[in-house]
């Protein structure tokens, strides 16, 4: 396919099938590779939904920064969407962000206003809250803003739909919240009897991308009415899980995704005695930008210990 820009291939990701992954024979498991976005994650989705809507109101203007909390995809994603509409960009992250990111973003051109680590991306969020007193900044806020929903619900559930409109349950992982929202929406009005599941860690687990309700903090995007179920996983099964989709089904993607298909078993094992059908599972990114944390490559319990200790929200 042809595209004047790279704006222009946002979206439109494959969905594979995983079938070594299904726990029973009547299930089929199906991922939604959001790494191939050009950035690698599926926030360039809601990074371009959130500066037209900006641009549209008319609170973004030339003379604007744009500002946003962010531990990294999303940052990234703005950077690259704000490079390309000839706007600056700041991004506010914790001090303890992998090394991957942090050069991107710098190539991408963003200044970087580092909050405390120890805070994780609470601390950004508060930190970036100070900075947007001042009116020289935009924040489109992530969190907060239905553009992040909208994103999700006209493009991710969308196309989910088109390419598989028998499907009977959709897994994600929590964060924003604009995802499970959004995509769950569009499938519960196509079909009302589908299943939407969030993977959501123990608390006080660390798991790459997601986060737990229990710690205090829920995004007002967030619709928990939307969900069926929330199944929580520990950060062991999810480095587990995305070994084994490197080793078995050769898709290399970011942390959470183990997560995900973890908790996509579960479901599967509870669709089969209801007669069987296909789970989308979405994987929100590749596996590039956690390289730095050898969760590949050390034995399980090296793995663990060494992602413990960077960044996960």
């Amino acid at each position: 396919m042809k595209y004047k820009s790279i704006l222009d291939s946002i979206g439109h990701t494959p969905l594979i099938e995983v079938p070594s992954l299904s726990p029973v024979e009547d299930v089929r498991l199906w991922v939604k590779l959001e790494g191939q976005n050009p950035t690698g994650s599926l926030k360039d989705r809601i990074a371009l939904a959130l500066i037209e809507d900006g641009e549209a109101s008319g609170a973004l203007t030339k003379d604007k920064v744009i500002l946003e909390p962010t531990s990294g995809n999303t940052g990234i994603a703005l950077a690259m969407v704000a490079s390309t509409r000839g706007y600056r960009f700041t991004a506010v992250m914790p001090d303890n962000a992998s090394s991957e990111r942090i050069r991107l973003l710098e190539a991408y051109g963003a200044e970087i206003v580092f909050s405390e680590g120890a805070k994780g991306t609470n601390g950004s969020v508060a930190r970036a809250l100070e900075m947007a007193r001042d009116d020289r900044y935009y924040m489109p806020f992530q969190y907060g803003n239905q553009a992040n929903v909208q994103a999700h619900y006209r493009g991710t559930g969308q196309e989910i739909l088109d390419d598989l409109p028998e499907i009977k349950a959709f897994v994600a992982g929590l964060g924003t919240g604009g995802t499970l929202t959004g995509v769950g929406r569009r499938l519960k009005e196509h079909d009302p009897s589908i299943k939407i599941v969030a993977a959501e860690p123990e608390l006080g687990e660390l798991v790459y991308g997601l986060r737990s309700l229990d710690e205090g903090y829920t995004p007002p995007i967030f619709d928990p009415d939307i969900l069926d179920g929330k199944i929580k996983v520990r950060a062991r099964e999810s480095i587990v899980w995305t070994r084994a989709l490197l080793q078995k089904e050769g898709i290399f993607a970011g942390i959470s995704a183990g997560a995900v298909i973890w908790v996509a078993q579960r479901v599967a094992e509870r669709l089969s005695s209801d007669g069987g059908g296909d789970i989308v599972c979405l994987l929100p990114d590749g596996g590039w930008k956690y390289l730095s944390t050898e969760a590949w490559t050390q034995d399980i319990d090296t793995a663990e210990s060494q992602v413990e200790e960077v960044l996960w929200w």
